[in-house]
C-alpha cells in the first residue's frame, strides 16, 4: 500500500456525521404535525422544497428561531464522531483536509457543528443555502437553482418515499453531490491532488460521488441504509472502484481511520478490520 501523505475526507451529515436526520428531527421536537406533513407530502414537494415550506409553518404557528437552534444542540451526534474529526484535524501525518458535502442545510450544518465544537474543522461546507430573516423565520432553498442548469449525471435508481434515505428526492439532487464533489477538487487545482481520498456516507443519494473515487480512495458506507443497498445493486455494473468498508456505529468510524490502509479492495466490514 503506499505511502499516504495527504488525504481528503468527505463526510456527508445526516446519519453519517450525526446520528439524525436534521429536517426531520427539528419538526420531530417542535411540532409533530409537521413531521407527519414531511412524511405524507401531500403536495408532492421536491424535499428541500418541504423543508421550507415546514419551517414557514412552523413560524406561522408561533415556532421561534430559538425552538430550532435548541433542537439541534440536542440532536444526537457522538462523541467517538468528534474525537475522530479532531483527531483528523490535528494530526500531521496524513495531512488531512475535511469537506462536508449534504442535503441538509448552512444553517443546520453550522449550528451543528458551532455546538460541538468543530466550527473550524471543514475547509468547505458544500449543502443547500439557508438564513434567518429578522422575524426569526429560517428560510431554505436549494442550491441548485431549479430553473437554472441542471447537472448532468443520471443516476439509475433514486429513492422517493422509503424510509432510507430522504423521501422525494429527485435524480437532480443526486447528481448535484457528485458533481459537487467535483467541482470542489477542480477549484482546488494543483492542491486538490490527494494520496487519498475518504467518503463518510449513508444515503443512497451518496452513491453518484463514491463512483468519482479512484481505486486507491475508500468508502465508509454505514449499514442498513440506502448507501450499502446502491453498492450492492449496481456499484460493480456502474463501475465503482473504491473500496467499501461498512460501519454501524460512530465509535467504528474512530476506530477504522487509522486502519485504512489495512484493507485491500472489494468490501469490508468494520469487525474485518
Amino acid at each position: 500500500m503506499a505511502q499516504v501523505s495527504k488525504q481528503l475526507v468527505i463526510y456527508d451529515f445526516d446519519w453519517s456525521m450525526a446520528d439524525q436526520d436534521t429536517d426531520r428531527w427539528i419538526f420531530e421536537v417542535n411540532n409533530i404535525k409537521l413531521r407527519r406533513r414531511m412524511k405524507d407530502n401531500p403536495d408532492n414537494l421536491q424535499w428541500t422544497d418541504l423543508v421550507a415550506q415546514c419551517c414557514e409553518r412552523l413560524h406561522a404557528a408561533g415556532g421561534t428561531r430559538e425552538d430550532i437552534e435548541n433542537a439541534l444542540r440536542i440532536m444526537p451526534f457522538h462523541p467517538a464522531m468528534i474525537r475522530a474529526i479532531k483527531k483528523l484535524k490535528s494530526d500531521s501525518v496524513p495531512q488531512t483536509t475535511l469537506l462536508c458535502l449534504s442535503n441538509a442545510n448552512q444553517v443546520f450544518i453550522d449550528t451543528i457543528l458551532g455546538h460541538r465544537g468543530l466550527s473550524d474543522a471543514f475547509d468547505e461546507i458544500i449543502t443547500n443555502p439557508a438564513e434567518w430573516r429578522s422575524d426569526g423565520l429560517l428560510q431554505v432553498r436549494r442550491r441548485i437553482d431549479p430553473h437554472g442548469p441542471q447537472h448532468s449525471c443520471q443516476p439509475k435508481h433514486v429513492q422517493r418515499h422509503g424510509i432510507l434515505g430522504k423521501s422525494f428526492i429527485t435524480e437532480a439532487d443526486c447528481a448535484a453531490i457528485g458533481e459537487e464533489l467535483e467541482a470542489y477538487l477542480n477549484r482546488k487545482g494543483s492542491d486538490g491532488f490527494y494520496d487519498r481520498m475518504v467518503y463518510v456516507g449513508d444515503g443512497r443519494n451518496d452513491f453518484c460521488p463514491i463512483l468519482r473515487l479512484r481505486e486507491q480512495d475508500v468508502v465508509l458506507a454505514r449499514v442498513g441504509r440506502g448507501l450499502e443497498e446502491r453498492i450492492k445493486e449496481e456499484g460493480a455494473a456502474s463501475g465503482l472502484k473504491a473500496r467499501v468498508i461498512y460501519w454501524a456505529g460512530a465509535w467504528e468510524v474512530e476506530e477504522l481511520f487509522p486502519k485504512l490502509g489495512q484493507a485491500e479492495s472489494g468490501e469490508w466490514h468494520a469487525d474485518d478490520m
